[in-house]
């Protein structure tokens, strides 16, 4: 008998494309295994992905992996096993990073398994890195800070000339003023 080809499930093609387009638009992917955590737990979990604009998805292992490779994404599928859900970082790469790794320290059932980050696989010691890295508006600010401190000095060293000369100029005044 020759092997027939069924036509995927259109509810299954439809899951695949639209998790394709948020892989798409997405910067980083995080895959965790999330077994044995309550549903509270996942809400919390959730509420601190949703408030940093990654998006949490529980999908099955072969549609997931199916989606990734449309996107030309294959570094993940040895992740792709178990109860799996991915996070897709919509703005900031290394929020998931962030956030999924903390919360694994309080919650010993989830699981960072590893991700894809700047279009390479990312081990959970590259995560737990990335994790540790102050935040961009942090890292922004040190960097303006560091580009004006040798502005603000240059304006202290030219500024100290006219000091040394009114300071001059005030004590003549004063030295002056005491003798009429």
């Amino acid at each position: 008998m020759a092997d027939i080809k069924r036509e995927p499930k259109q509810e299954k093609v439809q899951v695949v494309d639209e998790f394709l387009q948020k892989v798409k638009a997405s910067k980083a992917a995080v895959v965790t295994g999330y077994s044995g955590l309550t549903v509270e737990e996942v809400t919390d979990l959730r509420a601190q992905l949703f408030h940093a604009k990654v998006e949490y998805h529980v999908v099955k292992n072969n549609l997931a992996r199916l989606a990734f490779n449309k996107a030309d994404i294959t570094v993940l599928d040895d992740m792709l096993t178990g109860p799996t859900a991915i996070a897709l970082a919509m703005e900031d790469a290394v929020a998931p990073a962030r956030i999924l790794t903390k919360f694994a320290k309080t919650h010993e059932k989830l699981s960072v398994k590893g991700g894809w980050l700047d279009g390479r696989l990312a081990t959970l010691q590259d995560l737990k890195a990335v994790a540790n890295l102050p935040s961009r508006e942090v890292l922004i600010a040190k960097a303006l800070g560091s580009m004006k401190s040798p502005i603000s000095g240059i304006v202290q060293v030219l500024a100290g000339p006219q000091r040394k000369l009114v300071y001059a100029l005030n004590a003549i005044a004063q030295a002056k003023g005491k003798t009429a």
